[in-house]
């Protein structure tokens, strides 16, 4: 039957099942023998059966779930919050950036499909000619719930990824733990659209390393109210339309909160800072605290935000006190977790450059393209590295997959990339545009029972290109 790999954490009763210590926060157990077998399916009955399993409901994997569905795979969506969207909605990253370069789309077909009608749902604003999108955060929840749900995709919501079951390097089941207790959900294929790579980990796919073992920072957006949003100043740096060199940074505050610094003020390290519309008059989405975090290291990502929540109500008082556009401010709401750039990368059959990537190298198999500027924000001090694209760039399929597993993809930030590429690829845009190519695989390799990296790639183009994709 294979072995399941799971994390540290056990219900009760579990302890006679497990063994062997095979990795840092993993634990073995062998179901070949018959006993531990019956033990773990009692504990952890299968409560479903799929051709397509996706970890994650971020922009990578509800436009996964989706694309997968729509080509007639049996699809289940599993997701931690009791909602989808991802960095959108739980981090409250704003805006989905970038969709097209001189007003002609760059990613195109399901992720642009679900940008329209949140527009008609009057949850979004198309900043062209970028095609940034500026959106409600709580009509964004509702739009993707309803085109999943239409799909026919089945959701597991609450629900945390805790293990694996597999035989060799082929994943036949996931455990989750929600409030009926552990359940496992079996499947043909299975898409890791976690972010931080939580699944292919689990399986034990090789990850990158950074050279300096830095990571971007973490940053912890929150709603702010009371703002004069007509004002000029804030009217100026509101959109990411890049129109007159506007990228949404508010020139003015950063100078003044760098007086502040070098005053002695006792301020944090930060970003931009960036005002975002979140289409309601008076309210801004405001990007501007910075701490360095590992999000897959639960203490430091903890104490990470805890320091950063602090942060947050000191730029607010900074504003309030040294802005008139921001006298009145309060802050509405903060989002459910930090926004993270950057955590685990697989190594897949091919690892996207960035000579490659600013070049605009056309792969044979190139199933997605990328035109957001790489951004590389320092984690410490108030830098940032920005590098605009002269042209397009691609990703090809084989950035989603990694040697020797025959069923698992990779969709969104965890893809196989340089960490100058991933500074790029990272924005909710292009996890989108991955997505919606390793559904479409994954359902195309359930329905010919073949390894993903067996995939027909002509054919996968021309799924995607049907839909609208720009390849």
């Amino acid at each position: 039957m294979g072995k399941i790999s799971r994390r540290v954490f056990l219900k009760e009763g579990m302890a006679g099942v497990l063994a062997l210590s095979v990795a840092p926060g993993l634990i073995s157990c062998d179901l070949s023998d018959e006993k531990a077998a019956k033990k773990f399916k009692a504990a952890a009955p299968c409560v479903g059966k799929y051709d397509v399993v996706v970890c994650g409901g971020g922009p990578a994997g509800f436009i996964a779930a989706i694309a997968a569905a729509r080509q007639g795979a049996k699809t289940a969506i599993i997701e931690k919050y009791g909602f989808l969207g991802g960095m959108a909605t739980a981090g409250y990253v704003a805006p989905l950036s970038v969709f097209a370069r001189n007003n002609e789309l760059v990613i195109g077909g399901i992720p642009w499909e679900f940008v329209k009608r949140l527009e008609a749902m009057g949850g979004a604003f198309i900043e062209w000619p970028k095609a940034n999108i500026d959106f409600d955060v709580e009509l964004y929840k509702l739009c993707c719930q309803r085109m999943v749900l239409e799909a026919g995709v089945d959701l597991y919501m609450h629900s945390s990824l805790m293990g694996i079951e597999t035989e060799g390097k082929r994943i036949t089941k996931v455990v989750i733990d929600n409030k009926n207790g552990l359940e496992t959900i079996a499947g043909k294929e299975f898409i890791d659209c976690t972010g931080d790579g939580d699944l292919a980990w689990m399986a034990g796919v090789p990850m990158q390393e950074n050279p300096d073992g830095e990571l971007q920072p973490c940053s912890f957006c929150f709603i702010l109210s009371g703002v004069d949003t007509e004002s000029p100043m804030l009217v100026e740096c509101m959109y990411h339309d890049g129109v007159g060199g506007r990228h949404s940074q508010c020139v003015p505050v950063r100078k003044k909160l760098l007086q502040l610094k070098e005053a002695g003020a006792d301020l944090p390290d930060f970003g931009g800072p960036w005002f975002n519309n979140v289409l309601r008059k008076g309210s801004v989405a405001v990007n501007i605290t910075r701490r360095p975090a590992d999000s897959t290291d639960n203490r430091n990502f903890t104490n990470a935000e805890c320091q950063l929540r602090e942060d947050i109500f000191k730029f607010v008082e900074a504003l309030r006190e040294n802005f008139k556009e921001f006298k009145d401010c309060y802050v509405a709401s903060t989002a459910p977790q930090a926004g993270i750039r950057e955590s685990r990368r697989i190594v897949g059959v091919h690892t996207v450059t960035s000579e490659e990537y600013v070049n605009g190298f056309r792969y044979e198999d190139s199933i997605s393209r990328g035109i957001h500027p790489i951004d590389i924000h320092s984690s410490k001090g108030t830098g940032q590295v920005r590098i605009d694209l002269k042209q397009p760039a691609y990703v090809p399929y084989r950035a989603l997959i990694a040697p020797d597993y025959p069923n698992l993809l990779v969709a969104g930030r965890c893809i196989s990339t340089d960490r100058e590429a991933l500074a790029s690829l990272r924005v909710q845009a292009s996890c989108m545009g991955t997505g919606q190519a390793a559904g479409a695989a994954a359902a195309q390799c359930a329905a010919r029972d073949v390894a993903v990296s067996d995939a027909d790639i002509p054919a996968l183009v021309a799924t995607l290109k049907a839909w609208g994709a720009v390849l």
